[in-house]
């Protein structure tokens, strides 16, 4: 079992920047990649970035150059530094990760984020 926290989810006006945070707990040896993904209102749950235990990173093409994934194994965190926000960028976020084992998924339950035009 793998338990996922998100903080940092806010509201901010467009330009702007915010920092989520993912802790996790749990059977956290087996987590290979973890990831951020987003639900718009009205639209389907989708990836915004992964980051795998080696650090190779992949991002949607909407957030290339402006969100950066990041993680820390030491503190079992992900973070997702989001900058030159923009209102589509609304939505509620959240922490993915994905034991190596089995391929298992687990979710956080994530975090609000408003971007204000």
């Amino acid at each position: 079992q793998v338990q996922l926290v998100e903080y940092g989810g806010g509201l901010v006006q467009a330009g702007g920047s915010l920092r989520l945070s993912c802790a996790a707990s749990g059977s956290i040896f087996s987590i290979s990649t973890m990831g951020w993904y987003r639900r718009a209102p009205g639209n389907q749950r989708e990836l915004v970035a992964a980051i795998t235990g080696g650090g190779s990173t992949n991002y949607a093409d909407s957030v290339k150059g402006r969100f950066t994934i990041s993680r820390d194994n030491a503190k079992n965190t992900v973070y997702l530094q989001m900058n030159s926000l923009k209102p589509e960028d609304t939505a509620v976020y959240y922490c993915n990760a994905v034991l190596r084992s089995t391929g298992w998924e687990y979710w956080g339950r994530g975090t609000q984020v408003t971007i204000s035009s």
